[in-house]
């Protein structure tokens, strides 16, 4: 029995359904003044600034993160994929742009077409490149990346040498131009740490076996987001940054200001007496008698259920208990004495100029970093682009 197909192969299936209108919904505010201003802290300490704007730019938005870096001082991009490089070019960004993890049999071709930089962890990878320049006929610019104690990627570095070998072969080939040599630091976070000390002499002599085998890279890279804030002697010929772009800052010890704010409304109110319980499994009781709110935002939006009975928001003018646990769409909100009204917004987080969370104590709620909250919100929710003053 001939059994028809279930989906038409010849009909596109919808993109999801995103908010639109002027409906009172979840609304994400991305702040570029908020990024061009971080940028402008970032390109004051280094020698050359790339912003790296890898994962949708931290979920701020790949091409407007972009633009804001580039018109604030930053002179290159990074991103980890080729298929976000081209995304960039895409969007009628002609700066040098390198992707760094990609693999063996990634999109090299469409890169080199692009002129988009590859990053080289290893003499497959290089391997792969140089078919590609050779069947596109066009040299690949690569940055040969050292593993400096990560255990992640990078070349070991007892193959490292061997890679800068093959690497000058290539260039005198004419199909391979190395203009960077780069590394990644696993405790900059804490400044002072000693395996720094470690991944720094591993990177110096890297640095000096590529030079050793000829080549002669234009950029030596190593520090991110924390050693280019704290640690002078990693930024070398450019620093890689991210996260701080962004307003967040694992040392504590830069004030950077945060560029996304998430608004939810009020969507239902409610007094409930004293003994009342909330959400699944019953997790809240009230204490008292009291009145709750509804937000129409949850988990599949981006906060973190491990958030539950922890997380407040800003509504009414001051902070108010996530009570019970946070659900997939929604989440309840104890207003106390006052009661919320239909309509309302709760500052779900935001800058913290006005006393409402931000996305670190979201982060610290739910027992991870910021990069995770930042990077793991919903494509459902209503994005918004504040674009005033990016290059002021």
């Amino acid at each position: 029995m001939h059994c028809a197909p279930l989906i038409d192969p010849a009909v596109r299936i919808a993109d999801p359904p995103r908010p639109s209108g002027r409906r009172a919904v979840p609304e994400l505010t991305v702040d570029l003044a908020a990024v061009a201003a971080n940028t402008r802290v970032f390109a004051a300490r280094a020698a050359r600034l790339m912003a790296v704007v890898k994962a949708d730019g931290f979920g701020h938005g790949a091409a407007e993160a972009a633009f804001a870096a580039l018109g604030a001082g930053a002179t290159s991009l990074g991103v980890t994929s080729v298929e976000e490089a081209l995304f960039l070019r895409g969007a009628g960004i002609r700066v040098p742009i390198l992707s760094w993890l990609n693999p063996v049999d990634g999109a090299f071709e469409e890169a080199l077409r692009a002129g988009v930089s590859l990053a080289v962890p290893g003499r497959e990878h290089l391997a792969a490149v140089v078919r590609a320049a050779s069947r596109t006929g066009r040299p690949a610019q690569v940055h040969l990346h050292l593993d400096t104690g990560m255990s992640r990627d990078g070349a070991d570095p007892a193959e490292w040498a061997h890679l800068c070998r093959q690497a000058r072969e290539a260039e005198r080939d004419g199909l391979v131009r190395v203009v960077g040599v780069m590394s990644h630091l696993g405790c900059a976070d804490t400044p002072g740490d000693p395996c720094t000390d470690r991944a720094l002499e591993l990177f110096r002599d890297g640095a000096v076996t590529a030079a050793r085998a000829g080549l002669q890279p234009r950029f030596r890279h190593l520090a991110a987001t924390s050693a280019t804030l704290t640690d002078p002697r990693t930024r070398f010929d450019l620093s890689r940054v991210g996260a701080g772009l962004f307003g967040i800052d694992p040392t504590r010890t830069t004030r950077l200001r945060p560029a996304l704010t998430l608004t939810a409304p009020v969507i239902s109110v409610r007094t409930v007496p004293a003994g009342a319980r909330a959400g699944y499994g019953h997790a809240w009781t009230a204490s008292r008698r009291t009145h709750l709110a509804l937000l129409a935002v949850g988990y599949a939006d981006g906060l973190p259920r491990t958030a539950s009975d922890r997380a407040e928001v800003l509504l009414g003018g001051r902070r108010c208990p996530v009570v019970g646990r946070v659900s997939m769409d929604q989440v309840i909100v104890d207003s106390g004495e006052r009661p919320a009204a239909l309509g309302d917004i709760a500052t779900v987080f935001g800058a913290g100029d006005r006393g409402e969370p931000t996305v670190l104590d979201w982060a610290r709620w739910s027992g991870t970093i910021e990069h995770e909250i930042v990077t793991g919100l919903g494509a459902r929710l209503r994005r918004t682009v504040r674009r005033s003053a990016v290059a002021a």
